[in-house]
């Protein structure tokens, strides 16, 4: 049986601009292309998980693409290290190429398949794919990672300047390199799900270009919709950096955001399940369930937050300004712990990602690094006259919307905003501790 190199997909669901991928077709004449159903992350997902259904279209698609060059993918299902044991007993394997996942489980689990396969002689190469810096290429003179936004962002500007980035040419040569196979593609129901209801949406650049003067108004159609295709690489980094830094620098900002997250995820791993500052885990939250249902329902009284939570749960996707004043909402006006509203997102969100997932909420709660000070509370009413003047957006997912005859609101601004700052400060006041 001929040797053959294995490229595992993950986080990086596309042929071209594929670093990883590129290096297994450099390296070999025989790379088939893999990609494993996780079942420790199925296990938790409904049957109709719409992300489980974007990424089975993607392979799809990719499969399609293979059979140009004779060859198709192999998908397969189970626990990553069991279904690698039984590769290495059905295959000659020679190495195993694939790009970098950074969340802690994504380590711990190639640290396990690393050990494996190398304690079986196979090489298991690793590249950067997923983000345009990696953690440690991005610090201080001191050597210390950054935890504020503003100077990572300076000091990214000035690296990615002297990188020269070029969009990289196909190396057609290379589809030769593929191994020979016919492999049978499975449907949802071979892996155990149904088609889901939402549709994920192509992304979309065009007025990318004005992107700062309308990304803040929820009811005007000039959203990318990037993040799952970003969470899911079916579009290279690489590319749409050096299509971004050409067009809009504010947009090109939201997509170092992308980088200063992750690189605050690697250097501090214990902020993906604690307050970032220290201090605030001793926040006395209020965590009402019956609140927390209402919020998740978009049943609060605030028109705006409503809307917001409604599009989130009939499409799995929510307008970034509505983002941060949901989140707002429920940790400073109900005092529910930012980890509830953190699991809510991670289970709904198509474009969930640890790090901005977590990052974003902690700056909302005024716990993370960088993040709005702890006094900070949004006005739902006055965000949705500044951002949705007109109603479009509210009116869009809240059918019928009358203002006269609405919800209540579940809790009055004024008393939650001092409600919210004199718990704060309890906190802060009572464990003072030096971040």
């Amino acid at each position: 049986m001929k040797k053959t190199t294995y490229f595992w997909f993950r986080r990086d669901l596309r042929l071209n601009d594929n670093s990883g991928l590129k290096q297994a077709l450099r390296a070999s004449k025989n790379v088939q292309l893999v990609f494993i159903f996780d079942d420790t992350i199925l296990a938790d997902l409904p049957k109709n998980d719409a992300r489980v259904t974007f990424v089975w279209q993607e392979l799809e698609k990719i499969n399609k693409e293979l059979k140009e060059f004779d060859t198709n993918l192999l998908v397969l299902k189970g626990k990553p290290i069991d279904v690698w044991k039984k590769i290495l007993t059905d295959y000659q394997l020679e190495a195993v190429y694939t790009n970098r996942d950074y969340e802690p489980k994504a380590l711990a689990r190639d640290e396990e398949v690393r050990f494996l396969l190398e304690s079986n002689g196979i090489q298991f190469n690793t590249f950067k794919d997923h983000v345009f810096f990696e953690k440690d290429e991005i610090l201080k003179l001191d050597g210390t990672p950054y935890t504020i936004y503003t100077p990572y962002k300076n000091k990214w500007l000035e690296k990615y300047a002297k990188t020269n980035l070029e969009i990289p040419k196909p190396e057609l040569e290379l589809n030769a390199n593929y191994a020979k196979s016919d492999f049978t593609f499975p449907s949802l129901a071979d892996i155990g799900f149904v088609k889901s209801d939402i549709i994920a949406p192509a992304y979309k650049l065009a007025g990318v270009e004005n992107y700062d003067l309308h990304r803040d108004f929820p009811g005007k159609d000039h959203t990318t919709h990037l993040g799952h295709h970003l969470r899911f690489g079916t579009i290279s980094i690489r590319s749409l950096v050096y299509y971004s830094a050409r067009k809009n620098a504010t947009f090109l900002s939201e997509i170092i955001w992308r980088d200063f997250f992750s690189q605050i995820m690697g250097h501090f791993p214990d902020a993906m399940n604690e307050a970032f500052k220290k201090k605030y885990n001793h926040i006395q939250w209020r965590n009402n369930e019956s609140e927390f249902k209402k919020w998740c329902n978009g049943e609060t009284g605030y028109p705006i937050v409503d809307a917001g939570m409604r599009q989130l749960n009939q499409t799995g996707f929510m307008h970034n300004r509505v983002r941060m004043i949901t989140a707002s909402f429920l940790v400073k006006h109900l005092l529910i712990d930012w980890r509830w509203g953190e699991a809510y997102f991670a289970e709904k969100l198509l474009d969930f990602d640890l790090s901005a997932n977590n990052g974003n909420w902690q700056w909302a709660a005024g716990t993370g690094c960088d993040a709005a000070p702890y006094f900070r509370v949004f006005n739902p009413s006055i965000q949705a006259e500044k951002f949705d003047k007109k109603q479009t957006y509210i009116r869009q997912w809240i059918p019928n919307f009358d203002p006269s005859t609405y919800l209540p609101p579940m809790v009055d601004h004024a008393m939650a905003r001092d409600r919210a700052i004199k718990t704060y400060k309890q906190a802060l006041d009572m464990f003072p501790v030096n971040d």
